[in-house]
């Protein structure tokens, strides 16, 4: 069982939980849905609003979601579960089925979708998205992280709902 929760109130390490323990993006409802694993990202405070900055390849198939939907969320699942996050940062949703893969467990709101697995879900209403710029580099170094020159797009999301299962 989830419970919506302040953002004020949570014990969270953003560093340690994106980049270290990772996470699920999702997007998509019922109908149809995408998530992927991802390790890159950011939370914060933006234009008075509590954000998610989520950056997604165009190759990526979870990208055309993200497109076109108008919310995404966050998942963060246990460190039980990292044999998840890894097969769906491996496999792609264009050619497996990672809900049946992997025995995730989704729950269907009426515009978005997060997992049963999760700990902690932000729900995210998407309020801008731009393109990654090479020509704004300001390190040269960070080319190195786009040897295809396939370049992430960056969305952000108001974080309209936060929501932690019961322990």
């Amino acid at each position: 069982m989830f419970n919506s929760v302040s953002v004020d109130t949570l014990d969270l390490n953003p560093f340690k939980s994106i980049s270290k323990d990772w996470l699920l993006v999702t997007s998509g409802n019922e109908e149809k849905f995408n998530t992927m694993t991802v390790s890159w990202g950011g939370l914060g405070f933006l234009w008075n609003k509590n954000v998610s900055f989520a950056f997604i390849r165009p190759q990526r198939y979870t990208f055309e979601f993200m497109e076109k939907n108008d919310y995404y969320t966050l998942s963060f699942l246990g460190c039980e579960d990292k044999d998840i996050l890894k097969y769906c940062g491996k496999f792609s949703g264009r050619d497996v089925d990672k809900v049946k893969e992997t025995g995730l467990v989704p729950i269907f709101e009426k515009d978005y979708t997060y997992f049963e697995q999760s700990k902690l879900v932000f729900v995210c209403k998407k309020i801008y998205t731009d393109n990654i710029n090479p020509q704004n580099f300001l390190v040269e170094e960070i080319e190195k992280n786009y040897p295809k020159k396939d370049y992430h797009k960056m969305f952000i999301g108001e974080i309209i709902d936060c929501l932690k299962k019961d322990e």
